[in-house]
């Protein structure tokens, strides 16, 4: 690609650190087959791109670019604490949450992907990878029941059988992988993208963990859509949610919403309180409720820190 003073459109397709490969929309002359790729870098010293991004660039040297504006998103996958905060993907139709049935998968991590995402108004996938191990699947099934139940669909494949079960899922979808490290989500992009090659590892059965094997985020096109593999997580701050993105991200909770005796509850030791009442009965599960009070406070510790006290 020439250097040009024309801007040219262009989708992140992959991000590490302040550096970034943008498919542009133009073909380059010398490759007439194969959408130009050009490595880009943002103006001045603050980066706020994510893959999936639509920007547009100026290319200013062989295969070489700087990104001069971001377009309107969809939305934005991201996470933060009290003082970071981590791009994950952006525009966005559907998010996948890939569990496995080893090693060990954190519920907890899979409520905080799901308030993320229902913040966001994106899809939630549940998928279930190393169904071929028999042994484990029923524990696992259970494990994943509070979320099916609430109607988030739990898919149960193995990615080294092909993951054909996941594939009519994602078709004309913007989807992204998101779990713990371990889970498969590498392996499913080989099975599901062949020339993906994304590098896979074994797990760590002493730390019955798995090692991180994707240092970065990655789009490829899929059957119409596109598909993101991305680093394994082993945390999901949602520091950036208010108190009612928050309460929205838990939709059994919607039914509960404005009942309690008082207008400000906190759904903690009040009386009368909606929330407390449907989990004591049952409409709310309490591993559920659990969740939300540690991300609630979570959250409240942030901001604590945020201010300095």
């Amino acid at each position: 690609m020439k250097p040009s003073d024309q801007p040219l459109n262009g989708v992140i397709t992959a991000a590490f650190g302040r550096q970034y490969e943008v498919e542009v929309a133009v073909r380059d002359s010398i490759e007439a087959d194969q959408p130009a790729k050009l490595q880009c870098y943002p103006r001045g010293k603050k980066s706020v791109f994510a893959c999936g991004d639509e920007v547009e660039i100026i290319a200013n040297g062989k295969d070489q670019g700087v990104i001069t504006r971001l377009c309107e998103r969809q939305n934005l996958l991201w996470r933060s604490d009290a003082f970071r905060e981590k791009l994950i993907a952006a525009n966005l139709t559907q998010i996948v949450v890939v569990t496995a049935t080893e090693p060990d998968f954190s519920d907890l991590l899979i409520s905080r992907c799901i308030a993320a995402a229902e913040s966001q108004h994106i899809k939630v996938l549940i998928a279930l990878n190393k169904a071929d191990l028999t042994d484990l699947l029923p524990a696992a099934r259970r494990r994943l029941e509070t979320f099916s139940r609430l109607g988030y669909r739990v898919v149960e494949l193995s990615a080294r059988g092909g993951a054909g079960e996941l594939r009519p899922l994602l078709a004309g979808e913007r989807s992204i992988f998101v779990g713990q490290s371990g889970m498969g989500k590498s392996t499913l992009t080989n099975a599901l993208i062949p020339e993906a090659q994304a590098a896979t590892r074994e797990i760590s059965e002493a730390l019955n963990s798995g090692k991180h094997t994707t240092t970065f985020a990655r789009l490829y096109p899929l059957d119409g859509g596109w598909l993101i593999d991305s680093p394994g997580l082993q945390a999901f701050g949602l520091a950036h949610l208010t108190s009612d993105e928050l309460l929205a991200g838990f939709i059994e909770f919607n039914d509960h919403l404005g009942k309690c005796r008082f207008r400000d509850c906190l759904h903690e030791s009040e009386p009368d309180c909606a929330l407390r009442a449907a989990v004591e009965s049952g409409a709310i599960d309490t591993r559920r409720f659990e969740h939300f009070r540690l991300i609630r406070e979570e959250i409240r510790a942030a901001k604590r820190a945020q201010q300095g006290w």
